[in-house]
């Protein structure tokens, strides 16, 4: 395996891992009834452990990756004296610096009360999110334009993540429906999730055009070129997301109380949305490495 590709494997694997954390324990700790919450929290326990797990070692792997990258190959990824060099001198770094004490709290925060931990893992992880912007793209740019740039990234990657890692606790939710003690909690924490979606969905939709003006100047129409075929495409697969979550919230939550099988439906809608959330994580993890404009 190239150090290129092991670089995009890492950032799969580690982006992926920190979005469900942040989304899924960002929903449960603020929109969740409290006795659902813990409910369902206990339930992602091999979920969390499992996202924590990977996070820390893709965290771990990105260092001597990248070192490889900048230099000569997998021997200098391994070299301390580039290591040192990278971690001192360049903003990939810092970059890593910042995502390694942020990945090292994740594993801290399991040492905690439940109701803390929740909160505890969302900022956390909310924070290791926003460290993405330290590299790639957001900060090609100089002066005000880069701060700018960069939280831009933050609001896309936070909002996109508040909707994507929300959706396998909102699948669980869903299960919860027909439960006699917990079904009023549920359609709570459903509704709730509705009425956030909509903010987040927005927050996507204007960040994400905002970021493809910083970066290309105008929509990513050349697809003469991989960056832009690959951004193209993340935008087909997440505007096919959002008619399925407005199917899902116009069509089938205003049949559920008469209809069993619109129940199903939605459930059915919630596992296709997180399917094509994983494609969308793979394609940024991908097109993130990429040059936007011809060689």
């Amino acid at each position: 395996m190239t150090p290129d590709i092991a670089n995009i494997a890492c950032r799969f694997v580690f982006d992926g891992a920190a979005l469900f954390l942040w989304g899924s324990a960002a929903y449960l700790w603020l929109l969740v009834p409290e006795r659902l919450s813990a409910s369902i929290w206990a339930r992602l326990a091999a979920w969390r452990i499992a996202a924590v797990v990977l996070a820390v070692l893709a965290t771990l792997a990105l260092l001597p990756v990248r070192c490889a990258m900048i230099g000569n190959g997998w021997a200098d990824g391994l070299d301390g004296d580039v290591m040192i060099s990278v971690l001192t001198a360049t903003s990939i770094g810092t970059a890593w610096a910042w995502q390694a004490v942020f990945a090292a709290l994740l594993l801290l925060v399991t040492l905690l009360p439940l109701r803390r931990k929740v909160a505890a893992t969302a900022i956390i992880s909310g924070l290791l999110l926003c460290g993405l912007s330290l590299t790639g793209h957001a900060a090609m740019n100089d002066g005000w334009l880069r701060v700018l740039h960069r939280a831009n990234d933050m609001v896309h990657v936070l909002a996109g993540g508040a909707w994507v890692g929300a959706l396998i606790p909102v699948a669980l939710v869903l299960c919860r429906l027909g439960d006699g003690m917990a079904g009023a909690d549920a359609l709570t924490a459903l509704i709730r999730f509705s009425r956030a979606g909509h903010v987040a969905v927005a927050l996507v939709i204007l960040s994400g055009v905002a970021n493809s003006l910083l970066i290309i100047g105008g929509l990513p129409l050349d697809w003469s070129v991989a960056y832009q075929r690959l951004l193209s495409l993340k935008i087909a697969l997440a505007m096919l997301m959002m008619l399925i979550a407005v199917f899902n919230r116009y069509g089938l939550v205003p049949l559920m109380v008469r209809s069993h099988s619109a129940g199903k439906a939605l459930a059915a809608g919630t596992v296709g949305e997180i399917m094509i959330a994983v494609c969308v994580v793979a394609l940024v993890a991908w097109f993130g490495t990429l040059e936007p404009f011809p060689g």
